[in-house]
């Protein structure tokens, strides 16, 4: 069966990426986190490639952009970098260099007809503020990055319109705190926790200042990672396990920034721990009075969890919120081997209902979803393009979902693909690639993949035409014959 999916009127045909992953650090004044552990530890990073170059976009922002016009995007995520942006981090002084890059970088993209969305924290908190205050354990790095913020909007709200405050506050929280893969790689489970409300403390606070200076019809949200953590089976233990992981993974930050309060039972359960972040009834106010506009929704993966091995009453001299639950591998799931995640793109319709359902049918896109294939020039063809049919199979699969989602009324307005052009992936580097146009990081020549002419007959038409055969059971969904 043929059929023609189409997308509401004005919909976002995008693609997102970050300042830290693209710019290189030519003339940025500070480092960040992630450029500062590539100093130190060059050996953590795949074939030591680090942020240095990335894919030059700082230099080459006029081209790349051109080919953003190419392949059809009408909006494009990016971020701008504090490090880049502050030249005196205690002053917040603006750095001459680059307010001319971000302003251009802004004007370029409108001259192309394409939608400038930006970001202002991607994992590239600087470093120095991490070293002298604690990054983001210090409510005074709240209020500095607050200060970066108004900035930001100041100078550059007179042209975009869209504005996030965070990417991925949880995995800041999980990569830095609790499981070692960001820096500072501390594991201690109640410091997460003070920086996971910190982080949702600067979000609110950074728009309460969006709020005194940006134009009327302009709009802020927060980014975040979600997907349903479902349960390894129906049994009590292992509900009960997948209902405490939502509280943390996905409630914590949705409840706070749509609703203005931290789920209660969450808040009770982390008291019940010793493990409650400190907070005050005034920082709370200010969080109960800056909800977002909109929200960016970024799926690669499900979770799927059970219940715990051991009981959640051993004796542990570092506290963890995950002791409720551990993952749960399903057998017989769908996995992009290259990457070691598992597709499923339902779970792209069961984030679609449950923000209609649970947060006020807000408007939302999907900021970020995408495949990362490493080795993609074995499907480099005569024609010098690389033919990633996978990855067209891949999108198509989950608009199919988010589709229906919208059918059934969920305010989805948008999607965007993670990446626009390959780009540097922290400590992965450039070994999976996720782009609609690849990048030769010895070169920096940059050519137009399948999937990135194929985007462009979509944006055209606002449509998606699939030939559909959907298999569908409780844990597992493909759509065969695309």
């Amino acid at each position: 069966m043929t059929e023609n999916l189409k997308f509401p009127e004005n919909f976002w045909w995008g693609a997102a990426t970050s300042g830290p992953q693209t710019e290189g650090r030519f003339n940025k004044k500070h480092a960040n986190v992630f450029d500062y552990w590539y100093e130190i530890e060059p050996e953590l990073f795949h074939n030591h490639v680090g942020p240095d170059t990335a894919s030059n976009f700082y230099n080459s922002y006029q081209e790349d952009i051109k080919l953003m016009k190419e392949i059809g995007l009408n909006s494009v995520r990016t971020s701008i970098q504090w490090s880049r942006l502050i030249d005196d981090l205690e002053t917040g002084t603006v750095n001459q260099d680059a307010l001319r890059f971000y302003n251009d970088v802004i004007d370029e993209f409108i001259k192309n007809d394409i939608r400038p969305v930006m970001n202002l924290h991607h994992f590239d908190l600087p470093v120095d503020l991490l070293h002298k205050y604690g990054g983001w354990e210090s409510k005074k790095v709240v209020d500095m990055y607050v200060k970066f913020a108004k900035t930001c909007f100041e100078l550059f709200s007179d042209r975009v319109k869209d504005w996030f405050t965070f990417n991925e506050p949880m995995v800041v929280v999980e990569g830095g705190y609790m499981y070692q893969f960001h820096y500072p790689k501390v594991v201690d489970g109640k410091r997460a926790v003070q920086v996971a409300y910190n982080l949702q403390l600067a979000s609110a606070k950074a728009i309460a200042e969006f709020r005194k200076v940006a134009a009327q019809d302009a709009k802020i949200g927060i980014i975040l990672n979600l997907t349903p953590p479902y349960p390894a089976s129906q049994a009590p233990e292992d509900v009960k396990a997948s209902h405490i992981a939502n509280l943390w993974k996905n409630r914590l930050f949705m409840d706070a920034s749509v609703h203005g309060e931290f789920p209660a039972e969450l808040v009770a359960l982390l008291t019940q721990e010793g493990a409650i972040w400190e907070a005050t009834s005034e920082e709370l106010a200010i969080i109960k009075a800056n909800t977002i506009d909109y929200l960016g929704i970024n799926f690669y993966h499900p979770d799927r969890v059970s219940r715990p091995e051991f009981s959640t009453n051993s004796l542990a001299i570092d506290w963890s919120p995950d002791k409720f639950w551990q993952e749960y591998h399903m057998p017989g799931r769908r996995m992009n081997h290259d990457k070691g995640w598992e597709i499923y793109p339902k779970a792209m319709y069961d984030i679609a209902m449950d923000v209609k359902e649970n947060y006020k049918n807000i408007p939302w896109f999907v900021s970020e979803n995408g495949m990362g294939v490493s080795r993609e020039e074995r499907w480099l063809g005569a024609d010098g393009v690389i033919a990633d049919d996978y990855r067209i199979t891949f999108i198509k699969e989950h608009l199919y979902w988010i589709h229906k989602g919208i059918k059934e009324g969920s305010n989805c307005f948008g999607y965007h693909l993670w990446t626009p052009i390959d780009c540097w992936s922290w400590c992965n580097s450039y070994r999976n690639r996720y782009g609609f146009i690849s990048t030769n990081i010895h070169t920096q020549v940059k050519t137009i993949k399948k999937s990135g002419h194929w985007i462009k007959t979509v944006a055209d038409k606002n449509t998606v035409a699939i030939d559909i055969f959907v298999e569908e059971s409780d844990n597992y969904t493909k759509i065969t014959g695309l």
